[in-house]
C-alpha cells in the first residue's frame, strides 16, 4: 500500500497511514477499519525504532547509532539538514508522554517509562490501539469485559483475563488491542528503562464518551480461573509528564470531511 520509496521519514509514513484508515470516508464498511488495513499500519509501526520519532534509546544501546539511523531516514525532512537531535530519557524519574499529533479521528504519541514506573489499570473505550515497544522490557496485564459496563457514576464489571504479567521485549511485534478484544483494560510495568509508540483511533474525548477511566481487580473467590470483577479506582498520586516532541516534522492533512 505504501510505495513512496523511502523519500518520507517513517513518522510521516505512519500518520499517512493512520490518516489513511481512520479518517472519516476512508474507513471500511459501517465505519470500521478493515483488519488488512490493521494489520497494514501494525506493520509500519514493526519497523520503526526510537530514533525515527526524535528519542535517544542510548539506555538499549542505541546512542549516536541511533542519532545516524534517523539522519539518514529522515534526510527529505526540511529540518533536518545534518544530524537530528534526540530526546535523552536518561533522566526521567516518571512516566513521561511525548504528543506527536492529535485530531479528531487518532493519536499519536510515546510513553517513556523508568524501570519500575507502572501505568495503571485502564481502558480504551470504543477504541483500537496500536502500541510499539521502541526499546526496553515491560510486564502486561489485560482483560476484556465480559459485558461491557453500563454508563453512570461509576464503572465496572465482570472481565476475562487476557494477559497475566506477559513480558514484552523489544525487539517484538506491535501490538493492536480493539475496543472489545485483544486486552482493551490493561497496566503496564516496566522491567527495565523502555519506550513505547501508541496509536489510539479515536483519541479520548470524555465529552464524546471516551473518557480515561482506572480499575482495581476485586478479588472473588467464587469466580472461575480466568476471570475478575473490575471496579473503578483512581489512583493515588499518579501523574504523567509531557515532554516535547523533537523528532522528524509532520506534513499534517486538512480535514475535508467536516
Amino acid at each position: 500500500m505504501d510505495d513512496d520509496g523511502g523519500r518520507r521519514s517513517k513518522v510521516q509514513r505512519l500518520y499517512d497511514a493512520c490518516d489513511a484508515v481512520f479518517s472519516p470516508g476512508k474507513k471500511g464498511a459501517g465505519g470500521l477499519p478493515t483488519l488488512t488495513r490493521i494489520r497494514w499500519l501494525q506493520d509500519i509501526l514493526d519497523g520503526m525504532e526510537a530514533a525515527d520519532v526524535g528519542i535517544d534509546d542510548a539506555d538499549a544501546g542505541g546512542g549516536e547509532e541511533g542519532e545516524r539511523r534517523s539522519s539518514s531516514d529522515d534526510e527529505a525532512s526540511p529540518r533536518a539538514p545534518g544530524r537530528r537531535r534526540l530526546l535523552s530519557t536518561r533522566g526521567f524519574t516518571g512516566i513521561t508522554y511525548v504528543h506527536i499529533h492529535e485530531c479528531d479521528d487518532f493519536s499519536m504519541g510515546v510513553f517513556c517509562f523508568p524501570a519500575g514506573a507502572t501505568l495503571p489499570l485502564h481502558d480504551h473505550p470504543r477504541m483500537v490501539v496500536l502500541s510499539k515497544l521502541l526499546y526496553g522490557s515491560m510486564r502486561v496485564s489485560s482483560y476484556d469485559w465480559v459485558a461491557a459496563p453500563r454508563s453512570g457514576t461509576s464503572k465496572g464489571g465482570l472481565a476475562k483475563v487476557v494477559a497475566v504479567d506477559e513480558l514484552r521485549e523489544a525487539p517484538c511485534r506491535a501490538s493492536v488491542l480493539f475496543p472489545r478484544s485483544g486486552g482493551n483494560i490493561h497496566t503496564l510495568t516496566a522491567v527495565t528503562p523502555c519506550a513505547f509508540l501508541d496509536v489510539l483511533a479515536p483519541p479520548y474525548a470524555e465529552e464524546l464518551g471516551r473518557p480515561s477511566t482506572y480499575f482495581s481487580d476485586i478479588p472473588v473467590p467464587t469466580l472461575p480461573p480466568g476471570y475478575a470483577v473490575l471496579e473503578e479506582e483512581l489512583p493515588e498520586d499518579f501523574r504523567v509528564v509531557g515532554a516535547p516532541y523533537i523528532g522528524p516534522e509532520l506534513v499534517v492533512h486538512m480535514d475535508l470531511y467536516d
